[in-house]
């Protein structure tokens, strides 16, 4: 089973929102190619889904400030810009997704107390989304093992959310892959992109081009990451 995963492909993380990620909107026409002409058996969204009073905003947190680093439970935690706020306008998907193409949304960071990057857990793995859940749900349907569950990982943003969900889909054994040029970081400190990218191939995630995806896709017509346009040769 071949599996899409979209993450938080959110108003507030493109530009213009509240937590904007540098050039976040340029994916958005590859995430729709990618679910109308990719082989994909399933395609799954996830959305940063935050009550107002939320642990990791900057404001809940009197005399600190935004992309500090902060503590949230007793784990270190960026103090981020409060985003995603549940019903608000941010917390909508872009307004150019094709979201009605997705077979499953999963919300995620609804608990004031704790933090998930991740698709699949929070930060201090005290809780599971129902993501995967839903991946051996749909595998058994088809006949398939979990261990036969290939996932396609793009989205918002690339050293964390993106990150951590790929990271914890090679953890649970899942075959995983990051399309690099449907992904953009937040880059809160220079680097941080590629040192999630080492990471992750370090973990055994492939990073792999959207033309190894779309192998007919024009250069013309191909959205990409200037740094990571081809699979990055990171020295470990």
């Amino acid at each position: 089973m071949k599996v899409l995963l979209v993450i938080d492909l959110q108003r507030d993380f493109c530009p213009g929102g509240a937590l904007a990620v540098s050039e976040g909107d340029k994916i958005v026409p590859l995430v729709n190619r990618l679910m109308r002409e990719g082989d994909y058996d399933l395609r799954i969204a996830t959305l940063d889904w935050h009550p107002e009073d939320h642990g990791s905003f900057a404001t809940n947190h009197p005399g600190r400030s935004c992309f500090e680093l902060g503590e949230l439970e007793g784990v270190p935690q960026v103090l981020w810009p409060v985003h995603c706020v549940q019903g608000s306008s941010g917390a909508e998907f872009h307004s150019d997704i094709e979201a009605q193409r997705f077979d499953h949304i999963v919300r995620k960071g609804l608990g004031p107390l704790i933090d998930s990057y991740s698709g699949f857990f929070d930060n201090q793995k005290r809780g599971a989304t129902e993501l995967y859940e839903v991946l051996k749900a749909e595998a058994t349907r088809r006949g398939e093992s979990p261990e036969e569950i290939e996932i396609h990982v793009v989205g918002l943003a690339l050293d964390y959310c993106v990150g951590f969900t790929a990271l914890d889909a090679a953890e649970l054994k899942l075959k995983v892959s990051v399309v690099v040029d449907g992904t953009r970081a937040v880059n809160v400190k220079a680097g941080d992109d590629e040192a999630m990218l080492r990471r992750l191939v370090g973990a055994g995630v492939q990073l792999i081009p959207s033309r190894d995806v779309l192998p007919e896709i024009a250069q013309t017509e191909s959205v990409r990451v200037k740094a990571h346009e081809r699979r990055p040769e990171i020295q470990l």
